[in-house]
């Protein structure tokens, strides 16, 4: 049975992963969270086509792997056979893209949440003078 990237979704979300702390390169997973900010899913899901085999060999192998290692051992239905993706297809599988489109998703919550922090801080800053160290 083949593995669909709409199924693969909630599993992904479930991963031990975090945007902050995966060693992937921003401005690579920006090609999909942007797309995924503006609510365009189909260019999303075909930026995560073109750019996961580039973010998978720039450091999204070991964690993604260990990650999916980990649900499999904890049970976690249909980890062994994203395991088996993974380990056969790497950056060019399905669950790989899944995995990067959860990330994409969660930067671009992140940038968001950053710039309404930003925002309500500016009128502060002026309340803060730099230091002169």
């Amino acid at each position: 049975m083949r593995l669909r990237l709409g199924e693969l979704a909630s599993f992904a979300a479930g991963l031990d992963l975090d945007v902050g702390r995966t060693p992937v390169c921003y401005a690579c997973l920006s090609f999909v969270s942007f797309p995924l900010d503006d609510g365009d899913e189909r260019e999303a899901k075909s930026a995560a086509r073109r750019m996961t085999p580039h973010i998978w060999v720039e450091g999204l192998a070991e964690p993604a792997l260990a990650a999916v290692r980990r649900a499999r051992d904890e049970g976690v239905r249909g980890a062994g056979r994203a395991l088996a993706d993974l380990e056969d297809r790497g950056g060019r599988s399905v669950v790989a893209r899944a995995i990067v489109l959860r990330l994409a998703a969660d930067l671009a919550e992140r940038t968001r949440t950053e710039m309404r922090l930003e925002a309500a801080a500016r009128d502060r800053l002026e309340l803060a003078p730099p230091e002169w160290n």
